[in-house]
């Protein structure tokens, strides 16, 4: 069997383009709360897990350097794509606790929407090893679906039980990935005992929306594709009933979401 991280890798071969297209862009919450903690402009950010780029291309116009560590190649193709004419961003192809980068480096550490896919503790070894004293590591994730109908969210929320259900009662889909807790992000980086403070920040963020988007929104979540390339059929009336919902509750119409995060902080 393939290890553990080569799993999640491969989970998430085949729609880097979705993916980009739906995900939400990082918040500018996330580079103030960031700032604030560090106490200066950052020079260099590592953003770890980068997928196609969404969360570290928002440091260009802020940090001198940016470094996105992505052992995808789909992911990483798109994020090389997308961030050509920003000459202060690179890209690495490695995993989260093997970067290959040097001690005391990155003013901060990212990992957005991606923790949860990486060994906690040799990720957090490795991020104490690259940041300088004083630098911030922000692990966030948002919440699914995102705020907005409650019906539309009902339609979500059914399409993903099918899909979990899916996912535990089929051997080979259970045994495609492995996915740790976000619910202990924080505990795993205070256990650590490599930050001198650790703590958790909620907020929300508004991006523009329609029926697409929100159907592709669902679209990008690995578990959903996972079903969908093992061939299972079974998810298709589901599948098909939601992409119907959402239309008919949207129809034409061009919307406000707010997507609900959750942000771990620790400061080395």
């Amino acid at each position: 069997m393939k290890e553990n991280v080569q799993l999640n890798v491969d989970r998430f071969l085949g729609f880097a383009d979705v993916y980009n297209n739906a995900r939400p862009t990082c918040p500018e919450k996330v580079k103030e709360i960031i700032i604030k903690y560090l106490g200066y402009k950052p020079k260099l950010v590592v953003d770890i897990g980068c997928g196609t780029g969404l969360s570290t291309r928002i440091w260009s116009d802020t940090s001198d350097k940016v470094i996105g560590i992505e052992p995808g190649r789909d992911m990483m193709k798109v994020a090389q794509e997308k961030s050509a004419e920003l000459n202060n961003i690179s890209f690495i192809s490695k995993f989260s606790d093997n970067t290959g980068l040097e001690d005391n480096y990155a003013d901060v550490v990212t990992c957005s929407q991606s923790f949860h896919w990486m060994k906690p503790d040799t990720t957090i070894a490795e991020v104490a090893r690259i940041l300088k004293k004083g630098g911030v590591f922000a692990v966030y994730d948002c919440d699914w679906p995102p705020v907005f109908n409650w019906e539309a969210e009902l339609e979500y929320k059914k399409l993903f039980e099918k899909v979990n259900y899916l996912e535990s009662t089929n051997a080979e889909l259970k045994n495609s990935f492995v996915k740790w807790d976000k619910d202990k992000h924080l505990s795993n980086i205070k256990d650590s005992e490599k930050f001198r403070y650790v703590r958790e920040i909620l907020f929300s963020n508004s991006e523009d929306c329609d029926a697409d988007r929100f159907i592709n929104l669902a679209l990008s979540q690995g578990s959903l594709q996972g079903v969908i390339k093992a061939g299972i059929n079974e998810i298709n009336p589901y599948l098909i009933n939601f992409k119907n919902r959402i239309s008919d509750i949207f129809g034409d119409s061009k919307f406000k979401i707010d997507f609900c995060y959750r942000m771990r902080i620790g400061v080395k």
